[in-house]
């Protein structure tokens, strides 16, 4: 099974790849780190691609997107899950991430994504503040 968690930054897209993974023994690969698996990025692309393609109907991975150029990637057949959070939530997230200080650029950055990936389709959709992971997990295992 592929899964692909979706959302902005410090929307609890982590936090729920990892209980996931805990439940049903997953692979989590994070935004670009497929970049490694080759020198060109062409080529990693395509690798992942297929590891991807390849774990549809054997193995488990969840991809964690935060970037739509990173949709693409997702094969047919992955599991969409949005995971979002109010934007006050997502702020006081970054802000704990860099020690306390949010810089005024990085604030409009996080105000501008917000909402981003909203309109797009989904399976499921995960409120990355109040969600119960262990629910969604029992329906990704049925």
């Amino acid at each position: 099974m592929v899964i692909g968690l979706i959302g902005e930054n410090c929307s609890g897209k982590s936090t729920l790849a990892a209980h996931i993974r805990d439940v049903i023994g997953a692979e989590v690969v994070n935004g670009r780190d497929y970049l490694r698996m080759a020198k060109s990025e062409a080529e990693a692309r395509r690798l992942f691609r297929e590891k991807l393609a390849g774990a549809v109907s054997g193995g488990n991975i969840i991809y964690v997107i935060s970037e739509p150029d990173q949709l693409d990637l997702l094969p047919d057949g992955a599991v969409r899950i949005l995971v979002s959070a109010d934007l006050d939530t997502i702020k006081a997230r970054f802000r704990a991430r860099m020690r306390g200080f949010l810089p005024a650029p990085v604030e409009r950055m996080l105000e501008s994504k917000h909402g981003l990936f909203d309109k797009g389709s989904y399976d499921y959709r995960y409120d990355g503040v109040a969600g119960d992971a262990a629910a969604l997990c029992e329906k990704l295992t049925q």
